[in-house]
């Protein structure tokens, strides 16, 4: 996994939605991040760690290759103005919802 910085990050994952639009599948993940690269061991854990920042890592995967960032707290709101623009760029091969379906479904119902 490559950890890259945010403005790199939303460069490769450009590159991931414009490979994957034919065809193929990403995946994109969302989770805090506190810093630490080793698990606290269970017994003995080590008292007074705290996270200085809080941080969000964000990972990226077309099935091949595998991209990572961490944005700290500072920088979240222009990542995410970028990261939305990106997302609804590229999420127009979405396929939209019958409503025909859904009124058979409900007059079934009753």
């Amino acid at each position: 996994m490559v950890l890259l910085e945010s403005e790199q990050f939303l460069r490769e994952l450009t590159r991931f939605f414009q490979k994957c639009q034919l065809s193929g599948s990403m995946f994109i993940t969302l989770k805090k991040y506190d810093g630490q690269t080793k698990p606290i061991p269970r017994k003995g854990s080590v008292e007074g760690f705290e996270p200085s920042d809080n941080k969000c890592l964000l990972r990226a995967t077309d099935g091949k290759k595998k991209i990572s960032t961490v944005v700290s707290s500072k920088e979240v709101n222009k990542f995410q103005m970028a990261y939305s623009n990106l997302l609804r760029a590229n999420m127009d091969g979405l396929k939209k919802r019958d409503k025909k379906s859904k009124s058979k479904k409900s007059k079934a119902a009753q």
